[in-house]
């Protein structure tokens, strides 16, 4: 199995959800790379950018895929409350990342923007 998914240093790395071969974390890669760094890795392994910065949802805004990016909106919450709200709605974020270069999650909705 590829991967196909880039979780960025913000988000959690022990998640069971992202616990396969399709996910590779930043910190797997380093850590302290820049978002330059991140984005051209993610770009040229077509990889979508699961990322609770701003930034890279406005930097794709500007440009076409790859790579992706999927930005989690949901505000500062306990580790097992972020899990529980994640998990449930994955199979719908999956599905609009798909059609849509920018998927924004927030606590009450999901946004695809093309």
């Amino acid at each position: 199995m590829e991967c196909e998914f880039l979780i960025d240093v913000n988000l959690p790395r022990y998640f069971s959800l992202w616990n396969s071969e399709k996910y590779i974390h930043q910190y797997e890669l380093g850590d302290e790379w820049k978002d330059s760094e991140i984005w051209k890795y993610a770009e040229s392994n077509n990889l979508t950018i699961i990322t609770k910065d701003s930034d890279f949802s406005t930097r794709i805004l500007l440009h076409n895929p790859p790579p992706r990016v999927i930005h989690i909106r949901l505000g500062n919450m306990k580790m097992n409350k972020f899990h529980d709200s994640i998990d449930k709605i994955w199979p719908q974020i999956i599905e609009l990342n798909k059609e849509y270069k920018l998927v924004n999650v927030f606590s009450d909705r999901i946004e695809g923007m093309k």
